[in-house]
């Protein structure tokens, strides 16, 4: 068995490997109709990302969809949950291995807001994951300082109601989920993008089972019986 000096020796030259790759580049969302909302058609490494809907309504889904694409680039992901609602066996699900899965669960806001700061700035990571319920303006402008630097795909999770609240997201996204009797079916509208058209939406529906997504497709409208000829 490796001595503990042999084993952070060991984490301190992946970190080095992992951290001379590029950080910065284009990031697909999982879904090429939702890439095509965005003016880079998918998001950019060292930038923000805020999901905005209320409870259940897919957006946690689609963010860690979203992160799985982040770090096919075998970089760590991160997800900072002082809640606890995030349940750590469901990374498999997404395609997301242990070996690239760290969870961080601070109690306290302050250490809340230190652990998105550290991990977007870290150049071994490739995305971070993350429920903020209440975050001011200048603790937001230092994390998106710090996804710029790290080069970090930072993907908020958060309520409806933060929609008019300070936001230095790039890109800002309203998540609804859509009545279906099959598989699910979510509406993601773009709120703000730079570059983007702001107001565009796409509905998207979920296999459950592979964690993909794909366009929906369009609902049949029902007609009316034919009547009788007969009177």
């Amino acid at each position: 068995m490796p001595s503990p000096n042999e084993i952070i020796r060991s984490l301190q030259e992946q970190i080095r490997q992992v951290a001379v790759r590029p950080p910065h580049g284009r990031v697909t969302s999982g879904s090429k109709a939702l890439d095509r909302l965005f003016a880079d058609e998918g998001f950019q490494r060292g930038t923000l990302v805020e999901w905005l809907g209320p409870k259940g309504c897919g957006a946690t889904t689609l963010a860690m969809i979203a992160a799985r694409e982040a770090c096919r680039d075998g970089r760590v992901l991160v997800v900072v949950d002082g809640a606890r609602r995030f349940y750590p066996p469901a990374a498999a699900t997404y395609g997301i291995g242990w070996e690239n899965l760290i969870i961080v669960r601070p109690q306290k806001q302050k250490d809340y807001e230190w652990a998105l700061n550290q991990s977007l700035h870290c150049p071994a990571v490739s995305a971070v994951v993350c429920w903020p319920e209440e975050l001011g303006s200048r603790a937001y402008r230092r994390l998106q300082l710090a996804a710029e630097t790290g080069g970090s795909l930072g993907l908020l999770i958060r309520p409806e109601g933060a929609v008019n609240k300070p936001s230095w997201a790039d890109v800002r996204l309203s998540v609804r989920a859509l009545p279906t009797t099959g598989k699910p079916r979510i509406k993601v509208e773009l709120l703000r993008c730079r570059g983007g058209q702001d107001g565009r939406s796409v509905e998207l529906e979920l296999d459950d089972e592979t964690h993909t997504l794909h366009l929906a497709p369009e609902l049949a409208v029902a007609t009316p019986a034919r009547r009788s000829a007969e009177t």
